[in-house]
């Protein structure tokens, strides 16, 4: 029978806690950045559909 070590993963220092938690942030933000400007081409696409059929009508 073979002993290996058993290695305890370190815990992330508060200084690279902080940074990954601004990763995320980062990442968060621009996906609502990405959702945001999807739903004003969205909207400006129905507002040029409501203008050109209140026009032909």
């Amino acid at each position: 029978m073979k002993i290996t070590e058993i290695t305890v993963p370190k815990l992330p220092t508060p200084e690279q806690q902080r940074i990954k938690a601004m990763q995320a942030r980062v990442k968060r933000d621009q996906q609502a950045v990405k959702a945001e400007r999807a739903r004003q081409k969205i909207k400006a696409g129905q507002d040029q559909l409501i203008k050109a059929n209140s026009s032909t009508g």
